[in-house]
This record gives C-alpha cells, structure tokens and sequence, in this order.
C-alpha cells in the first residue's frame, strides 16, 4: 500500500498523485533546438511524460527557452558543477532541475533554490553509487546506507532554506543496493521519489536489472517516477519503461502473449510475435494478443485473450475470448492480425 506523499508539481504534473509516470533524456546537443525537439516530440508519442535535458553550459540552458516553446511535456534541466547555469535554466522555463548540492558553494546554492522557488520550479537532489561522497561510506556499515544518507543531507540542507519542492533519488548499479537505499529514504521522508538504476549496462541485461529493481520498489508502493537507463537510444528506455508499468497494472498498455514454441509449431511465432510487438508499442489500447504455434495447447492457454491466433497446417485459426472464429490461410495472419487490433474496442 503506498503511503501518503507530498505533492510535487512538474509542470502541469502532481507527483505524488498516484500515478507513476515516466521519464527519459534526450541525447541530442540541448543547443541544437531542432533535433532535441525532434527527439522529445518521438519520447512523447512514446509514452515519455517527463524530459530531462542536458544543461551542460548557459547556451545550453538558454536553449531551453526555445525547446519549450515547441514542447507541451515538462522539461528537466540537468546540471552540474556551475550554479549560473542552473539559474539560466530556471530564468529559460525549466519545469525541475536536476543538481547536487554538494556542488555548489552554500551563497550560490542558497540563491539558486531561492530563484527555483519565485518561480514554483521543483528541485531533484539524490546520490548515486558512481558520485558517491567517500565520507559518507566510512560512517555507516552498509553502502546503502552511506548512498540513502548521502542524499538526504542534500534534502535537508535545501530544507533549510525553506523550500520543500523536492524529489529524491538514489540509484545504484546494484539492484539489491538500489533497493534497500530506496526503502531507507521513503521511510525517513515523504517527498516524491524518482527511481531506477544507474549504469544498468546494455541490452537485456540492462532490462532485467532496471525491471528487478524497479518492479520491486514499485511493488512496494515506492517509487513516482521511473526511467529505465539503457545504454541505447531514449525510446527503448520509453518502450521498456510502458511495458514495464503494465506487466504490474499501473499502466494500461496492450499485453502480447506467445508460445515458446516447439516441434509441434506450424507457424512462426518469433516472427508474427514481432511484427504485431513493433505495432502494439504504438498504441494504447489495452487489447491482450495471443500468438499461439500449434491447436494442442494454443486455444486453451490464448482463451483469456481478447484476440488470439494458433497454428494449423494450413495457417491458423482466429479467436476472440477463446472461441474460434475463423480460418486464416498462412498469408494472411499478420495482415489478419493487425485489422482486428485496429478494429478492437473495449
């Protein structure tokens, strides 16, 4: 059961509503406008509900000004290091900036929150096991501890300037570590929580750490915005992140279910089951498909879904909630397939 939590505005998002909503970066140069415009706008038709945006100089966060005029989603200006350009993103429109504090001198920190507060902009603060303060790990017997502590001093210490717009996050590459840090934090604060792992690695090792970790916080009622980091292009974090949501009802997204195949297949699974994949990501209908390879099994274990296929010698046969409505010659069954999504209604 989640706990109560302090609402954060992002934009026009509350975090802490109840809804988890998902966050990716672009990759682009932040200065060339265009192309980071181009890519948020493809993040967006995705499913991304919160960008964040490298803010690595004050041309690059003047340049949000820009993007902002062309882009509804909020906008998350990252920075580092030089407290004028957190101020120049702030004065661009930014929705949240992401800082450590620990970067910036006390003056220089106290008026950045001060200018994030005039202007009702939310701030990000956090520790991740790569930026971790070695003090901090000498002083508590667990890594954890030292990474959920290591970030809760910067919360207090923007705190104490009075501002309390504030969203927490502690990753690891770790997911264990990521995990027990999370559970540290929610239980010592209730502002939002933006969870996920960091470095993750790359492909579907990638996806199974980020999925374990934030499955597992997420099922624990932990957790306001996610991002599946994958060393890959931005939409694959969006894509993994929607399945992700809906593989544990907080998200209604299609559901897409196949055989693993075997000798008694008569079609080919792997490749119908990616041809009606590539179209599913595109939609937001919560339509269940089953791609089935053989009769033997396949009507009875696609009975639950809304539109299902299993192989036959000849093609398939078509189902809806289980009951068999047609005969479909091999040629056919993608095309089949794709104009029964298209027609479904709830």
């Amino acid at each position: 059961m989640r706990k109560p939590i302090k609402r954060v505005r992002v934009g026009e998002l509350t975090l802490g509503d109840g809804r988890i909503y998902i966050q990716s970066m672009t990759n682009t140069d932040t200065k060339d406008v265009e192309a980071t415009v181009s890519q948020i706008r493809e993040l967006v038709a995705a499913g991304c509900e919160i960008v964040r945006v490298a803010a690595y100089d004050v041309d690059a966060a003047r340049a949000i000004k820009y993007i902002k005029e062309k882009v509804s989603v909020p906008i998350v200006a990252d920075v580092h290091y030089d407290p004028k350009v957190a101020i120049q993103a702030i004065k661009a429109g930014a929705d949240k900036l992401r800082i450590n504090p620990g970067n910036f001198p006390e003056r220089a920190l106290e008026e950045v929150v001060f200018a994030a507060k005039d202007r009702g902009i939310a701030i990000r603060v956090g520790a991740n096991s790569g930026s971790l303060n070695k003090e901090f790990v000498g002083r508590y017997p667990e890594r954890y501890m030292a990474l959920a502590e290591s970030a809760l001093e910067h919360v207090s210490r923007l705190e104490s300037f009075g501002f309390e717009d504030i969203v927490v996050s502690v990753k690891s590459s770790d997911v264990i570590e990521t995990v027990r840090a999370n559970r540290y934090v929610r239980e010592r604060v209730d502002y939002p929580l933006h969870i996920g792992l960091t470095e993750a690695g790359y492909g579907v090792q990638a996806i199974i750490k980020s999925s374990v970790a934030i499955g597992a916080l997420l099922l624990e009622g932990i957790g306001e915005t996610i991002r599946v980091s994958l060393s890959s292009e931005p939409l694959e974090e969006v894509r993994v992140a929607k399945w992700l949501l809906g593989s544990l009802n907080l998200r209604n997204v299609p559901d897409l279910v196949a055989c693993p195949t075997c000798a008694r297949a008569e079609i080919d699974v792997v490749k119908i089951a990616e041809e009606i994949a590539s179209v599913l990501d595109t939609t937001e209908k919560p339509v269940k498909i089953a791609v089935m390879g053989c009769v033997v099994n396949g009507i009875g274990e696609g009975a639950d879904a809304d539109i299902g296929i299993a192989g036959t010698k000849t093609g398939a046969v078509l189902m809806k909630k289980g009951r068999v409505i047609s005969q479909i010659p091999r040629e056919k069954i993608i095309e089949t397939l794709l104009k029964e999504i298209e027609s479904w209604e709830v």
